[in-house]
């Protein structure tokens, strides 16, 4: 069988992966040299902790358990099985943390409470001001600036993928087939449209009317810190944003402790990774309302400077780097991607939102198996 992958990003990366490892021929085009998007710009997590019960957790707890067996292929990936905490500061968060650890889905989570002395032991780096914190042991990362990259060359020693690089499919051309911007045709078996935040042009043809939205968002990465941060860390502020955390604890939470107007204003929370080069990638905003800024501003980043800091209990080192990227984010909440056939033969994947780092293999494994590869 022959599959034409679109688009080169985590989730068009990893059905390519899925196709190859079932025995198939994969073309991959992407129109940048190398994917640009959403998944070279987030944090690299496997993040399985904020997760909506149900198919969202059966998806994200499959998609680890895959992360881990592609990490020990693929050495480049980093994966490292790192955990995450979520910090608490006072009794309101922490009334929350503690429903998280009574839900009847806590032990797949990994959730466990820990107080503050706990958390310092755990991640040592962590000696600034808090109560305590929600450990997530399922929780995990890869590295996002190389991952897709140590994919892709794994997939070339099987001599049965090939990728193009800076080609845009213009068109969908007969049954399982697309032409590029040279005016090349590539057929197929299957046309697997991964497009992530492209959402014009060809895919507004194919599915007009898409369940589907933009997201942007801004980070940061900083210089080396200088020692371990043993675990992924979250305020929480983490808690009014991921679905697993609703509920009566979290309603009295958002009563009682407004966010300070930054936050509220960007619609933030604290995530923080620690990359292999030992510095930490810091954010996010959620910007919803089109047209997005061309820009990037201040304001986020000095409050996110603020809470880091308070936790490390020591300076931030020099930030290095600034940005925003955009995500696509389906509009029904309760799925956790929008799979569509837009042609005989021709399948649309898109709208992980910020689950497609964490679900990506298990959403490939569930096309492929759909499609009957």
């Amino acid at each position: 069988m022959r599959v034409i992958v679109v688009g080169a990003g985590v989730l068009g990366t990893m059905h390519a992966w899925e196709a190859v490892g079932r025995g198939h021929e994969v073309v991959h085009i992407e129109r940048e040299a190398e994917a640009r998007g959403a998944s070279v710009r987030n944090f690299g997590l496997v993040w399985v902790g904020g997760r909506a019960g149900g198919a969202e957790l059966d998806t994200a707890l499959r998609a680890r358990a895959l992360w881990e067996g592609i990490g020990e292929r693929v050495p480049g990936l980093g994966f490292r099985p790192n955990g995450s905490l979520t910090v608490v500061r006072d009794a309101a968060e922490h009334a929350v943390a503690e429903a998280a650890v009574r839900r009847l889905d806590a032990a797949s989570r990994g959730y466990k409470l820990l107080g503050a002395d706990e958390v310092r032991a755990l991640n040592p780096a962590l000696r600034g001001e808090f109560a305590g914190a929600l450990w997530c042991e399922r929780d995990a990362a890869v590295e996002p600036r190389t991952a897709q990259r140590a994919l892709r060359e794994a997939l070339a020693a099987s001599g049965r993928y090939t990728f193009l690089g800076g080609r845009e499919v213009r068109d969908v051309v007969g049954e399982r087939a697309v032409r590029d911007d040279h005016g090349d045709r590539h057929e197929g078996d299957a046309v697997v449209l991964c497009t992530g935040a492209w959402l014009g042009g060809l895919v507004r043809e194919l599915a007009p009317g898409l369940p589907v939205r933009r997201v942007r968002l801004q980070m940061m990465q900083t210089a080396p810190l200088g020692e371990t941060l043993t675990t992924s860390v979250a305020d929480a502020d983490s808690f009014r944003y991921y679905p697993a955390y609703a509920g009566p604890e979290l309603d009295a939470l958002a009563a009682a402790q407004p966010r300070p107007p930054v936050a509220a204003e960007h619609r933030m929370q604290l995530l923080m990774v620690q990359r292999a080069d030992g510095g930490l990638t810091i954010g996010d905003t959620h910007e919803y309302a089109t047209p997005f800024g061309f820009d990037v501003v201040e304001d986020p980043y000095e409050h996110l400077t603020s809470v880091v800091e308070t936790l490390l209990g020591r300076p931030l080192p020099a930030v290095r780097r600034r940005w925003a990227g955009v995500y696509a984010q389906c509009t029904d909440p309760s799925r956790v991607v929008h799979r569509q056939r837009v042609r005989d033969g021709v399948w649309l994947i898109t709208g992980p939102g910020g689950r497609g780092m964490t679900c990506s293999p298990a959403l490939a494994e569930d096309t492929a198996n759909e499609l009957g590869w």
